[in-house]
């Protein structure tokens, strides 16, 4: 078989559960596509935000190797791009064969560009010159203009009333002219050859009128955690929900979902289109798409909306699906094993028939194929170290358990099993000691191979309760003899 064309479709904050045919959000060519690929329904994101995990997408690497960890595009940034040394996937395509064409959004370094990294760019957002947040003039402006008789105004629905930064907007209708957000993903698809990079549905979710009049407010419920009160979560997830989404009805929240799942619409049309465009081009069945998102968005959940330093599911679970229909054996399937936005890179190496370096990610073509590789993982991780404010979060999840070392705060530990929205928090149930701990072993064994130097044993900062030296227990000493041969090999 000739090397494949490849087209990569990457949203900003979609939920993973949208893609889905059984989900009410109306995606018809999602759906088409996902019964003439593989779609792969426990897949995530490593961090809950753009940067690192697009870092993580396009280098198969997690944070603590690629060295971002949150926004590249301000002050607040840890790192404004990639480690030295860190290669990206599109210099082994480049230099494989293949040309390689970008649009939309980059969000991985404003030191570099695509084209620095083997790219033709058409549209590049997220780069160079960029800046997320405001200036000191800025908010100086802002007090002036809230400072005039009756500028105060009372809360409109679906506004957050913020006294100093401003007010936000959560949801509204604007058509794509008057709207920067819809104008962008707009020209990204114009341009789009092959990777596609917009930035819906990310928040605020201002969509035209007619893809909002799809759904019935009244057909919209509320998550199933939206009771959840907090109480037993660190105490940033309760001030989040109570200084900003908790002004917003209930009402208000539906409304807000509503308006999500109708930019999940408007996007779905823009793929198909791009679909249309596709097989215009009589290139259809040697072109693996893939159809991903940077990480995902609360929509709810909790009482929360977008995605921040909340460990939960909402925001770290994206969709997954590929169509390859020269590739793919058995289409329409679905595979359920943990993926990770590192795993694409690997794979689009190995069907490009080009060499990979070390990556914290695999090759998914065994899934395509129809094949279950015994040795897969049975854990998925996450990495933060914060978004514009600083937190040292990291988390270990299998199909049984969740465990969240929150450095900041109270640690988290969900039984999946019998509590799959994560409402009640068992990390200080001592009937769970046994579990937290191996849950802590194999936190620690990943951040081992990862090279994850939060493990400052420091008095007042070493607070997980079971420490880095869990990663070498002796049921481990094997696995770890090797992972040491394989490092020395790289």
């Amino acid at each position: 078989m000739t090397q494949p064309n490849i087209l990569i479709v990457m949203t900003d904050h979609q939920r993973a559960d949208t893609a889905l045919p059984e989900h009410p959000a109306l995606t018809p060519n999602l759906d088409r596509f996902a019964a003439e690929g593989v779609t792969f329904t426990n897949a995530f994101c490593p961090s809950p935000h753009c940067c690192p995990s697009r870092a993580t997408f396009f280098t198969g690497l997690y944070p603590t190797r690629h060295g971002v960890w949150n926004n590249i595009c301000n002050d607040q940034a840890l790192r404004r791009g990639l480690k030295p040394g860190v290669r990206l996937w599109s210099e082994d395509l480049a230099e494989g064969g293949y040309s390689l064409h970008f649009s939309g959004k980059w969000h991985v370094s404003v030191e570099e560009s695509p084209a620095d990294r083997g790219w033709i760019e058409h549209f590049v957002s997220g780069a160079q010159g960029t800046h997320h947040g405001w200036t000191w003039e800025q908010y100086r402006k802002l007090a002036e203009e809230t400072g005039k008789p009756g500028a105060r105004g009372k809360r409109q629905p679906g506004e957050i009333l913020r006294p100093g930064y401003g007010t936000y907007r959560l949801y509204g209708t604007g058509e794509v002219e008057a709207v920067g957000a819809l104008q962008h993903d707009e020209t990204a698809v114009a341009k789009a050859l092959d990777v596609l990079s917009l930035i819906g549905p990310h928040d605020p979710y201002i969509v035209p009128q007619k893809y909002l009049d799809m759904y019935d407010l009244a057909d919209i419920p509320l998550p199933a955690s939206y009771a959840d009160d907090l109480a037993d979560k660190p105490a940033i997830y309760g001030r989040m929900r109570a200084m900003r989404f908790g002004q917003l009805s209930e009402r208000e929240v539906r409304d807000g979902i509503r308006h999500f799942w109708a930019y999940c619409t408007y996007l779905d049309d823009r793929f198909g289109q791009l679909l249309a465009a596709l097989d215009a081009t009589g290139q259809r069945e040697n072109t693996l798409v893939l159809y991903t998102s940077d990480h995902g968005d609360y929509c709810g959940e909790h009482g929360l909306f977008a995605k921040g330093i909340p460990c939960f599911q909402g925001a770290y679970r994206v969709p997954a699906v590929i169509r390859w229909p020269a590739g793919i054996v058995n289409a329409g399937r679905r595979a359920d094993p943990f993926i990770s936005l590192a795993d694409f890179g690997p794979t689009f190496q190995e069907v490009a028939g080009v060499a990979s370096g070390a990556t914290t990610g695999a090759s998914l073509l065994p899934f395509l194929r129809g094949e279950s590789p015994a040795s897969w993982r049975d854990e998925i991780h996450t990495q933060c170290n914060g978004v514009e404010l600083y937190y040292t979060q990291r988390s270990v999840m299998t199909t049984d358990f969740k465990y969240v070392f929150n450095g900041f705060d109270r640690d988290e530990l969900y039984d999946l099993r019998v509590d799959p929205h994560e409402m009640r928090n068992l990390a200080g149930d001592p009937a769970y000691e046994t579990v937290k701990r191996e849950m802590c072993g194999r936190m620690w064994r990943f951040a081992y191979q990862e090279d994850d130097t939060a493990i400052n044993p420091y008095v007042t900062v070493g607070l997980a309760p079971y420490g880095p030296a869990e990663a070498f227990g002796d049921r481990d000493r094997d696995r770890d003899r090797d992972r040491d041969r394989d490092r020395e090999e790289r």
